[in-house]
C-alpha cells in the first residue's frame, strides 16, 4: 500500500474551502492509503506565535481535522514536534542543501516581503524541514497546494541528492497528490478568488450561527439583472456555487429561474444560504467543540499518534546514519 503524508497547518480554523477543499478528500484517503497526517508546530515557529497560542492552535486544530472525520484509529495523525527523529534528519539534510537554491524559491521571496522585519533562518530552510517531513516516512504521494509545488520539488531534489552523494537508492522521491476532479475550490464572500484565511473572506466550521449569518449577508452582490437569462458576475456566481454545495436542489434551482427572469431578491437568496449553511455546519461545530473540550481523548489521540509516527521516523533515521557512517561501536 502506498503512503500518503499531508502537512496541516498549526494556525487559524477550517473554513469551508479547506473542507471541501482537501480535508474531505483526506477523509476518504485514510482507507485507501498508508496515511500519515501531521500538525506543522515547528513550521508555525517562523512566525514567532505566543506560547499559549501555540499550544491552543495545536488543539483547535487536532480537534477540528479529527471532527471532519479524520480518524486516528485508520490513519497516523502526530504532532510535528512530537518526533524529534524530523528535526535530526532537517539537520542532516541542511548539510547538503546550499544557500543559493534556498533563496530564489519562491516562498521565501514572497515570505521576505511580507515580513521584512523577521527574515529568520527558517524560513529560508523551510523547503529543507518538509522534505524532511516527506522522506522520513518515504512517502509515495503528497498532496500540495500550487504554492507549494516548488517545495515538493525541492524535497525530490534533496532526496536524489542524498542517493547520489551516498550510493544508494534509500529515499523514494515523493510524488504530488492529485485529487483531479474531486478538488473543489471554494469562492469567498468578498466576490473574487477563492475561500482563504489571509484575504478574511470565509465561513469557518466553527463560526457562531449568528457570525455565519452577518458574514452571508455582507457577501459582495450587484443591482440585479435586468435582461431575462444574463449571463452572471463572478460574485453572483460565487453565492449559487456556494448555494450548489449547501442547499437543496429545489431551492437553487428555485434561485436560479428567479435570476433568469429578473425577479431574484439577493437578500432572499442570502437569508437562505445562510441558513443552509448554519445547517451544514452545525454538527461539525459541536462535534468540534465536544473533541476540544475532552483533554484526556485528545492526550491518547496525540500518544498513540506519536509512538506510530516515531517507530516509522526512528527507522528511517537509524538507517539513514548508517549511511551516512554514524555506526554503533
Amino acid at each position: 500500500m502506498e503512503t500518503v503524508l499531508s502537512g496541516i497547518r498549526s494556525t487559524g480554523n477550517l473554513h469551508l474551502g479547506n473542507y471541501f477543499g482537501a480535508v474531505k478528500n483526506f477523509v476518504k484517503m485514510q482507507h485507501e492509503y498508508n496515511c500519515y497526517f501531521f500538525i506543522a508546530d515547528l513550521h508555525s515557529l517562523t512566525t514567532h506565535p505566543k506560547p499559549d497560542n501555540l499550544h491552543d492552535n495545536i488543539k483547535k486544530v487536532l480537534s477540528e481535522y479529527i471532527a471532519c472525520g479524520i480518524d486516528p484509529e485508520v490513519a497516523t495523525i502526530y504532532i510535528q514536534s512530537d518526533v524529534p527523529e524530523i528535526s535530526e534528519l532537517y539537520l542532516l539534510l541542511n548539510m547538503n542543501t546550499y544557500i543559493g537554491e534556498l533563496e530564489r524559491t519562491t516562498t521565501f521571496k514572497e515570505k521576505i516581503r511580507k515580513q521584512p522585519e523577521n527574515v529568520n533562518a527558517g524560513l529560508l530552510t523551510y523547503p529543507v524541514l518538509m522534505c524532511a517531513d516527506i522522506i522520513i516516512h518515504n512517502a509515495d504521494k503528497v498532496p500540495v497546494g500550487k504554492d507549494q509545488e516548488q517545495n515538493l520539488e525541492m524535497a525530490r531534489k534533496f532526496a536524489k541528492r542524498f542517493n547520489h552523494m551516498y550510493g544508494v537508492e534509500y529515499f523514494t522521491l515523493p510524488e504530488p497528490f492529485n485529487f483531479g476532479s474531486d478538488l473543489v475550490k471554494v469562492p469567498g464572500l468578498d466576490g473574487t478568488g477563492k475561500m482563504g484565511k489571509s484575504d478574511d473572506n470565509g465561513i469557518y466550521l466553527i463560526d457562531e450561527p449568528g457570525v455565519i449569518k452577518k458574514k452571508v449577508m455582507r457577501a459582495v452582490t450587484d443591482s440585479g439583472p435586468t435582461t431575462p437569462n444574463s449571463e452572471m458576475p463572478e460574485p453572483i456566481q460565487n453565492l449559487f456555487y456556494l448555494m450548489d454545495l449547501m442547499s437543496e436542489k429545489d431551492t437553487i434551482e428555485h434561485f436560479k429561474a428567479a435570476y433568469n427572469d429578473c425577479s431574484i431578491r439577493y437578500g432572499d437568496l442570502k437569508k437562505q444560504l445562510a441558513e443552509d449553511t448554519i445547517r451544514f455546519t452545525t454538527p461539525f461545530r459541536e462535534k468540534i467543540l465536544d473533541i476540544y473540550n475532552d483533554s484526556d481523548y485528545l492526550a491518547k489521540v496525540v500518544k498513540r499518534g506519536a509512538e506510530q509516527a516515531r517507530e516509522s521516523a526512528s527507522k528511517t533515521l537509524r538507517e539513514v546514519r548508517e549511511i551516512l557512517g554514524y555506526k554503533p561501536f
